[in-house]
């Protein structure tokens, strides 16, 4: 093979801003329209014996004035879980360690965003008893909404901005459903809880009302949900409770199912 059977085999290197890209076809970004990536959060809690979602009332277009997840851009240093974690943070003041998030869904429908092309990520963060929020730095203020005023959960209530109604439809789906065959309703009690205390979890996430004795059997049966502390509760009226903490299950078995408690 002569060196000129070499070069003509070798990778070709076309220069996209600047830089030389060995082994891929040529490509122009100007080719292709622009569009951006954000991260929403779907952050929930428990105030006021009701399920209540972090919103945030917009300070600018679009939407100006209207209530929208809290959420941003995604910076060019930055992974999608790292502008969930910084947007978490300056809305609440807490770490992503500190409370559960998973990735949620994803959603990129061309008219979203009026603005541009957007896709966003967006994330389900749950915890118990969070802070009052403090809103970011596009936003005009920030407060726990309970879920059930809101659409479309209710039909009713004010609507939110882009399609955040939908993405918090889903996160409050996704959180129901992995109360059943998960111990995700542990992220919403303290560190060491009752069993009533994690029922009133389940009925409030639900929408429920479950029989106390049913539950109690169930919940302690189940092998990994819950590890006895060896301590009661004191001060309160009535018959001192037993404490719990979550045990080392990560999934349920048999799961508890929703309809499965009465």
């Amino acid at each position: 093979m002569t060196s000129d059977d070499r070069a003509s085999r070798a990778p070709q290197t076309r220069d996209v801003g600047g830089r030389g890209q060995r082994g891929y076809p040529p490509y122009d970004p100007a080719a292709y329209p622009p569009f951006a990536v954000s991260a929403d959060l779907v952050v929930l809690t428990i105030r006021d014996d009701e399920l209540a979602v972090l919103l945030v009332r917009r300070g600018q277009p679009p939407f100006a004035g209207e209530l929208a997840l809290p959420g941003g851009f995604v910076r060019p240093a930055e992974t999608l879980r790292q502008t969930a974690a910084r947007e978490l943070a300056e809305e609440t003041g807490l770490t992503a360690g500190s409370v559960h998030l998973e990735q949620l869904a994803s959603y990129g429908d061309p008219d979203r965003d009026p603005r541009m092309r957007v896709v966003t990520v967006a994330y389900l963060a749950l915890a118990p008893q969070l802070p009052a929020p403090h809103a970011g730095t596009d936003a005009a203020e920030a407060a726990w909404v309970p879920v059930a005023t809101l659409r479309p959960a209710a039909r009713r209530g004010p609507r939110l901005a882009f399609d955040h109604g939908q993405i918090l439809a889903d996160g409050v789906e996704r959180a129901r459903s992995k109360l059943e065959y998960t111990p995700l309703a542990t992220a919403f009690c303290p560190p060491e809880f009752t069993v009533g205390q994690l029922r009133r979890v389940y009925e409030i996430v639900w929408g429920v009302s479950l029989d106390p004795r049913n539950f109690h059997r169930k919940i302690t049966g189940t092998p990994g949900f819950l590890r006895p502390v060896g301590a009661t509760t004191t001060g309160d009226r009535g018959r001192p409770a037993q404490l719990y903490r979550r045990g080392d299950a990560t999934a349920l078995q048999p799961p508890m199912l929703r309809g499965g408690f009465r």
